[in-house]
């Protein structure tokens, strides 16, 4: 409720209002809070965000158990597991239903980055840094490896080149053997995957959350594969690269949302009983009152 009572107020400030009513929202908000380069204007989606502020939370327990607040919660809700094994348990407080919330979140970006391989799980932790999945796919050995040390020769530091070729797909194989590997002993740590440092940011949580909703619409709507979304993307980007006015831009992408008031999108939204022009009689469109009508 909070967070449709923020997109209401963001509604009525970009539209306008008259007496405290919204004026007509020309574009939809799921297409507004797009990214420019997705032909959106770039607004927050506010329950997206929100998320992403609560998986900040849940990144602090993971990164410092020392602090009271960790220790607090982990006494009370997860006294014998991980944060991130942890489970909302009865009669939860609402600081923890929040938290567990933003843990679901952290876990699909975060990575283990490899140290010795003792405590990364190969089929059960993200450790393969893949734009499409953060595990390997599939075993192709009869004999299936547990732990990543296992494909590690610690004496000199270095990946089992064949026991990795063996047991995975070449796509996973190419990008485990670039994984560095310490030349000194340390233990495997978390890491998060959308940042080149490997620390947690909210901006990069939100923009993960963002593509994901992307592609999951363009998924269901079946929509061109990865060739025709660059050239829509660069299309879009070269509207907010023109040197003009900010309004002139916004014009712009009006425009090419199909969301100028002429009056073929009035009687498409049923606003208005005819399609032609007040002015000339001809069939209305944008460009004919931009450009055609005399």
């Amino acid at each position: 409720g909070l967070c449709l009572h923020i997109n209401s107020i963001i509604h009525k400030f970009w539209w306008g209002s008259k007496r405290g009513e919204r004026k007509t929202n020309w574009v939809s908000w799921e297409k507004m809070t797009r990214p420019k380069y997705e032909g959106g204007l770039g607004f927050r989606d506010i329950e997206l965000f929100n998320l992403a502020l609560l998986a900040r939370q849940a990144w602090r327990i993971l990164q410092t158990p020392e602090s009271l607040s960790a220790k607090i919660l982990k006494a009370r809700y997860f006294p014998t597991t991980d944060c991130l094994d942890a489970s909302l348990g009865n009669q939860p407080s609402q600081i923890w239903r929040a938290i567990v919330e933003g843990k679901e979140i952290l876990s699909q970006g975060l990575i283990k980055r490899i140290g010795d391989g003792q405590d990364t799980l190969i089929w059960q932790h993200n450790w393969v840094q893949k734009e499409a999945s953060l595990r390997p796919i599939v075993c192709l050995s009869q004999h299936r490896p547990q732990f990543v040390s296992e494909l590690i020769d610690s004496s000199n530091a270095r990946w089992k080149q064949d026991v990795v070729r063996a047991t995975f797909l070449p796509i996973d194989a190419d990008v485990i053997l670039n994984i560095p590997l310490a030349t000194r002993h340390c233990r495997d740590s978390w890491a998060w995957a959308y940042k080149h440092k490997g620390s947690f940011s909210v901006r990069s949580a939100y923009r993960m959350l963002i593509n994901t909703k992307l592609r999951r619409e363009a998924w269901l709507e079946g929509r061109s594969g990865p060739a025709d979304r660059s050239r829509e993307e660069a299309s879009w980007t070269n509207i907010w690269k023109v040197a003009v006015p900010s309004k002139l831009k916004v014009f712009l992408w009006r425009l090419a949302q199909c969301s100028i008031p002429t009056a073929d999108v009035l009687r498409h939204r049923n606003m208005s009983t005819s399609a032609r022009c007040a002015i000339c009689g001809e069939e209305d469109s944008w460009m004919h009152s931009l450009i055609t009508c005399m």
